[in-house]
């Protein structure tokens, strides 16, 4: 790019391509070089529309940048010379186009700046007037000089033009929204909308979305640069809402990360029904600002950003997620149905119905919830077969059904779509540990880590893989983690108590449950606290915590189980065992039905026919339980205590080998009362009610 020794002027700003120099109102104006070298070619010829190709081939020569650097470059430049994109001054946008320079400029050519006035012939010569020669000579001299320091300044522009960062493409994060509104209880509704946003930015062509960012990892940077670097985008995405009964203001601000400068900065103060065109609106301006005008752009960040035109709706759909995200599938389902109430044609909200049903079925053993999720995804396909939500809602049956192809299909179907990209990895890779894949199974879970480093779901999910593989130390370690980005969270606590409890570490079982107890109570936390009391040899106490645990949720197996152990142990309530002993039998063989694939499960019904005086089946249960060969330190457990009750002793003594080898905790052998009664080593059964 040619340096024209000339000076431009418009409004109070005057620039200097030679020096470098941009000022307004005479003071100097901080620009980068290719700010300044847009500015420059805007101002060569102005009123010329420049389309963006060309100024990106003029001042970058094109190499592998997007048209979003250009559009951050000019946005500087308004902010720098007091210009707006809404009314503009000087640098106008022609949308699908490019910009062009629409003031009044003045130029001057750097040789008549400063020109002295003409000389007066008539006047006497100064009697100390040098030489002739020698002037001559020292006018030369001081041109050489100019041209030096002028050769200098050229070569150092140069290579710092050349030799500036190189910018991330078109990219932003999406920071948590800020609750401003002093209600903890919205934070939820704040949650949702960051969550909507970034999702509906990560649908637009050509734009990259940084994975959700946690509030720690916003709050631990300095400023928008250094956090701009550890998330390897061009611009952050920051907003504050205060939701004041029907009134919602949100002010949203979008940053650039090279040079820390706020790109805009605007205030919405709406109606809460215009939260859908609100969202949509600061959206639409981050990716004018990032890509420029984009043809139907609005539409794609509209559908994402409006699923439904119900407020009280939507914001019931906000509540059910929140609460899926804790573990409590039971209160997000009426959440979901309350959404549905006020709006019948609320596809999400019924896909989430769906995806809630299956989550009670794995983690509650309930088949009526599985019948249930049938029939949710159902309606779910009928409302709206594209929607990925449905999509991934109906993976998740296939696989919870055992339908391991159908399930693969629908997750590559929906792995690229930016609001189920995470969970269809987790989708994938459950399906390839059910087959023994652990390779695949590996890679997926770590796709998925990579994509939502900071969601505590995510490794809960990778805990729960590791504590199925056998490794309980790794899975303690995951749901530290979980915990720790989320410890408000009841259902990730009763789990970590339940791997504690696998580990023999009783202390920090019993404090993980009561946490999780203090948040809500549950009767997964519940029932394994029912578990310690029975360890502790304490089995009234523990039977009145294995009934409360069942008043709470009477459909999961592994209650009555727990509660039969219990009653069975205290000679006083032995004659009341075989009863609840039925109902987990009843309740297990049901389960099995629809999930035969289930190890554990099988293990468990073995152990309750063995209770029920019958032999032949609970033997022939113990036997497809190890067959499956999943879950093998669980299995061998529970086989153990199944011969135990059978009176086949070396058959127990054998599966206790297993057990142990397969790294259950030796100390949990002292609190199994089956075991003390046969004079057997090994450890306990681990009857879990919580997905450990």
């Amino acid at each position: 790019m040619a340096l024209e020794p000339r000076t431009y002027r418009f409004g109070d700003v005057e620039v200097e391509p030679l020096a470098h120099r941009a000022a307004r109102a005479g003071a100097d104006i901080d620009l980068e070089p290719k700010a300044f070298a847009v500015l420059v070619a805007l101002l060569e010829q102005p009123g010329r529309a420049f389309e963006r190709d060309e100024l990106l081939d003029r001042v970058w020569g094109h190499r592998h940048v997007t048209p979003g650097v250009l559009n951050r470059v000019v946005a500087q430049l308004r902010k720098a010379l007091g210009d707006s994109a809404e009314n503009p001054r000087y640098i106008q946008t022609l949308h699908s186009l490019g910009y062009r320079f629409i003031a009044d400029v003045q130029v001057a050519s750097d040789d008549t700046r400063g020109t002295p006035p003409p000389v007066d012939r008539t006047a006497r010569p100064s009697s100390v007037e040098p030489p002739a020669r020698s002037a001559r000579y020292r006018t030369h001299a001081v041109v050489v000089a100019a041209s030096v320091v002028f050769a200098i300044i050229a070569a150092l522009w140069w290579w710092w033009w050349q030799h500036e960062p190189a910018r991330p493409p078109a990219s932003v994060a999406v920071l948590p929204f800020v609750n401003l509104g002093g209600d903890a209880h919205d934070d939820y509704f704040v949650d949702g909308l960051t969550e909507e946003m970034r999702s509906a930015l990560a649908g637009i062509d050509g734009l990259k979305v940084a994975a959700s960012v946690s509030t720690s990892v916003r709050n631990a940077a300095a400023d928008a640069r250094v956090l701009g670097s550890k998330l390897g985008v061009a611009c952050l995405l920051e907003a504050s809402v205060r939701r004041q009964g029907t009134r919602i203001r949100i002010n949203a601000r979008l940053s650039d990360t090279t040079s820390g400068f706020t790109l805009w900065s605007r205030t919405y103060d709406r109606e809460l029904a215009d939260v859908f065109d609100t969202q949509t609106r600061i959206a639409d301006d981050v990716v004018h600002s990032l890509l420029g005008a984009i043809p139907g752009a609005q539409r794609i960040l509209a559908k994402r950003l409006a699923p439904t035109r119900d407020v009280a709706a939507f914001d019931d759909y906000l509540k059910g997620l929140h609460q899926l995200d804790d573990a409590a599938p039971d209160d997000a389902i009426g959440l979901f149905g309350q959404a549905l109430q006020k709006d019948s044609g609320f596809a999400r909200a019924q896909a989430g119905i769906c995806s809630a049903q299956i989550r009670k079925f794995e983690n509650q053993h309930s088949a009526d919830a599985f019948e249930n999720a049938r029939i949710a995804c159902q309606r779910a396909l009928t409302m709206d077969s594209s929607l990925a939500d449905v999509g991934l809602a109906l993976g998740d049956l296939f696989r919870a059904e055992g339908r391991a192809d159908e399930a693969l299909a629908q997750y590559r179907d929906v792995e690229h779509a930016p609001e189920t990209r995470t969970l269809a990895q987790i989708g994938q890779a459950r399906v390839y540990a059910a087959q023994g894949k652990h390779e695949l199974a590996s890679e997926h879970f770590r796709e998925a880590l990579r994509l939502s480093p900071d969601d505590a779901f995510v490794h809960s999910e990778v805990g729960y893989q590791q504590y199925l593989d056998g490794d309980v130390p790794n899975a303690i370690a995951s749901f530290r983690t979980a915990t720790a980005l989320r410890p408000d969270s009841a259902g990730l606590w009763v789990t970590l108590g339940a791997l504690c409890m696998e580990a023999g570490d009783n202390t920090q079982a019993e404090w993980a449950l009561q946490r999780s107890i203090d948040i809500e109570p549950s009767y997964e936390a519940l029932s394994n606290l029912g578990l310690l009391k029975y360890q502790y040899g304490d089995y009234a106490a523990a039977a009145a915590f294995q009934r409360r645990a069942a008043a709470l949720n009477p459909l999961d197996f592994m209650v009555w189980g727990n509660l039969g152990m219990a009653l069975k142990a205290d000679p006083s309530t032995a004659a009341q065992a075989r009863e609840a002993y039925g109902e987990a039998a009843k309740r297990v063989q049901r389960y099995l039905e629809l999930k035969p694939d289930d190890a554990r499960a099988t293990a468990a019904f073995g152990l309750y026919r063995a209770e029920l005086a019958d032999p032949a089946q609970a033997r022939e249960l113990a036997r497809r339980a190890e067959a499956l060969g999943s879950q093998p330190g669980e299995v061998a457990l529970l086989n153990a205590e199944t011969f135990a009750v059978l009176g086949d002793l070396d058959a127990a003594r054998q599966r206790l080998a297993s057990a142990h080898a397969a790294g259950i905790a030796e100390s949990l052998i002292a609190g199994n009362a089956t075991f003390k009664r046969h004079g057997l080593t090994g450890p306990t059964p681990s009857q879990r009610t919580a997905r450990p």
